[in-house]
């Protein structure tokens, strides 16, 4: 990220890498239940009909949720969400910096098309790893327990036990490829932007290299992000939760959507994918920026003459 002056000692890869998956993983802590209402609403007509509204709103959904599930309900799939942060945050925040000296062979400056080939390398290398993860995220979100108490599936590694049993290893990487677009597009749009707001406040020293700054990046960034990767993401988390063999493609199931419930449906849940996305951003950067700065004076302190 911009924003380091020559007299700093620059963060290395491993500090990049070990400190983008920290800060997901605590940005995930503190939004997931902004997800989890995401991914409800997202869902909601899916099957029932576009008719059938039980979640309305953000907030109505988590209320709903709590009433009639629990508060543990909005936590669901958490473990598995951790583990997708360790994996695919490492490698699609902690990575691009060194993807942008890799498109700019070492060189310092690095133009807006070099960004964008940097945040889709990192974003698809991440997806690709990190595809089963999300998959099992995703489906336990979506699972509302049963009249009988039974649910879906009973445990993580249960869900990635019983999705590769019954629709085979491809089952574990169901929706890849509109996941690797829609992350794609995330990259994209979070890094880039956040790293070229962040470029002009230092350049025209609206404000300093501190927290103030990186908050503002950032809500910028969730705002950007979430407008140009909403459709994708609908789609995304529709094809992931689907049945097996209940949509033939991603392409499919984005025209059963527009065919069955309307352009509208591609914004279903916009405003929680807006909290959560603007509220993740803040925190995951804000504490991405903190651990990189602890990290390295540690490091320094470690290697410097006693």
């Amino acid at each position: 990220m911009v924003g380091v002056k020559p007299k700093d000692v620059v963060p290395s890869a491993a500090v990049k890498f070990f400190g983008a998956g920290t800060a997901g993983c605590i940005a995930d802590l503190i939004t997931f239940p902004l997800d989890t209402a995401k991914v409800r609403l997202q869902i909601q007509g899916e099957s029932q009909g576009a008719g059938a509204v039980k979640y309305r709103g953000v907030f109505g959904t988590i209320t709903t949720m709590v009433r009639t599930e629990g508060p543990r309900s909005l936590y669901s799939g958490l473990v598995a969400g951790l583990q997708r942060q360790m994996s695919f945050a490492s490698v699609r925040i902690g990575l691009y910096d060194s993807m942008k000296q890799f498109y700019t062979r070492g060189t310092e400056s690095a133009g807006i098309v070099t960004r964008l080939l940097a945040g889709c390398t990192t974003g698809a290398m991440a997806v690709a790893f990190a595809q089963p993860t999300d998959v099992v995220k995703v489906r336990f979100q979506a699972q509302v327990r049963m009249a009988d108490g039974g649910r879906r599936y009973n445990s993580t590694l249960d869900a990635y036990k019983t999705i590769a049993r019954n629709e085979g290893v491809r089952g574990l990487w169901k929706g890849c490829l509109p996941n690797i677009t829609r992350n794609a597009i995330v990259n994209c749009t979070e890094l880039v932007t956040y790293d070229i707001i962040k470029e002009l406040i230092l350049k025209y020293d609206l404000m300093t290299d501190n927290l103030p700054c990186h908050f503002s990046a950032a809500f910028s960034a969730g705002f950007c992000t979430t407008v140009v990767a909403s459709p994708v993401d609908v789609v995304k988390t529709r094809f992931m939760n689907s049945a097996d063999g209940q949509y033939k493609s991603a392409i499919n199931c984005a025209l059963t959507m527009f065919r069955n419930e309307g352009p509208a449906s591609f914004y279903k849940g916009f405003t929680p994918s807006f909290l959560r996305l603007g509220s993740w951003n803040i925190v995951m950067f804000v504490t991405y920026e903190q651990i990189k700065r602890g990290m390295t004076r540690a490091q320094q302190y470690w290697e410097s003459p006693s």
